[in-house]
């Protein structure tokens, strides 16, 4: 990087949106935040950027990226949560669909100048048809509303990017895990765990505990959205030309997680299988060969170790808290 860039992140009080706000500053670049604080927390925005308390699909917002003159724009801001969308696929489309075409409208209103690097999924976008690891280029056959509204803000996308020209790039995350989770994300179970561990609590196992994920630190997937948000791209095609898959490519089990976790905290409680939820994916990983051979991105931090500095985080948070519920 030779001059510093304008960067709104969207949801960048969030987990993953405060982990990419932190990469952007710290390599120089000048970091606005726009974030509802729904989920988000204010105290987790870099105290350097900008921040912009509004909705995605306000006007507010619209009015940020039309005048704001970004280079790029980091989508993060989201409905996350897939059992919400089942229970609720009007407010998950709105939220999902509708702000962000909120945003595209008004980055083609101001020229379509400003880059829009979007978080997609890279497990509930391919759906259960497909045997992982998962390749951008498998059919997409989301199970949930989640998945289909974001499948569908990529269809928009290409739209944009084919028809007004937009610089458009999509990264398809596994799960994302890290300092800051959120036990209520995709990748919750390892806030769940960590915090159980910190209780001396046992660890619940959903079934047979064989069901697998991929899991990639937060960090590594704040580097991919500096890179995407920089890098050349290749001329827009079909819909996968510009989408990246942002994960480790190695299918790690909910006991695996488990006994992984303990050995980071040095805890050891007992695991507890419960039934298996109904309709709960089985394996899920995604391929990672084109991240690596296109934008020279590949995960840095490896399980152990993220987990590691995972439950020290919490760790620490626990020990903030203490004092206060002790007065």
């Amino acid at each position: 990087m030779t001059t510093p860039k304008r960067i709104l992140v969207t949801g960048g009080a969030g987990f993953i949106g405060s982990a990419v706000a932190d990469r952007f500053v710290a390599t120089g670049h000048q970091v606005t935040v726009l974030d509802n604080l729904s989920s988000g927390k204010r105290e987790q925005v870099p105290a350097v950027a900008d921040f912009v308390q509004a909705d995605v699909g306000s006007s507010e917002a619209a009015a940020l990226v039309r005048e704001g003159r970004f280079d790029a724009m980091c989508h993060l801001a989201a409905q996350i949560d897939v059992r919400r969308s089942v229970t609720d696929p009007a407010f998950d489309a709105g939220v999902n669909i509708l702000g962000a075409l909120n945003l595209l409208e008004a980055v083609r209103a101001a020229g379509a100048t400003t880059r829009v690097v979007f978080a997609s999924t890279g497990g509930a976008i391919y759906g259960d048809f497909v045997k992982p690891p998962n390749v951008e280029t498998f059919a997409k056959d989301p199970e949930s509303p989640y998945g289909i509204a974001k499948l569908a803000v990529e269809h928009y996308l290409a739209y944009y990017a084919r028809v007004h020209g937009l610089p458009t790039a999509v990264l398809r995350y596994a799960n994302v895990y890290g300092p800051r989770q959120d036990p209520h994300g995709e990748a919750g179970v390892v806030a769940i765990f960590c915090g159980r561990l910190l209780e001396r609590r046992a660890l619940t196992v959903f079934g047979d505990g064989g069901q697998t994920r991929d899991y990639v630190f937060v960090g590594d997937v704040a580097e991919a959205n500096l890179i995407a948000a920089t890098c050349p791209l290749p001329a827009m095609e079909r819909l996968d030309v510009r989408a990246w898959n942002v994960g480790t490519g190695v299918e790690t089990s909910v006991v695996e997680l488990a006994r992984a976790i303990m050995s980071a905290a040095g805890v050891t409680v007992p695991l507890e299988h419960a039934p298996a939820r109904p309709g709960e994916q089985r394996r899920s990983s995604v391929a990672i060969d084109k991240a690596a051979r296109e934008l020279g991105w590949r995960p840095a931090v490896a399980l152990a170790d993220g987990l590691a500095q995972t439950y020290a985080w919490f760790a620490a948070q626990r020990a903030v808290a203490a004092p206060a519920r002790a007065r």
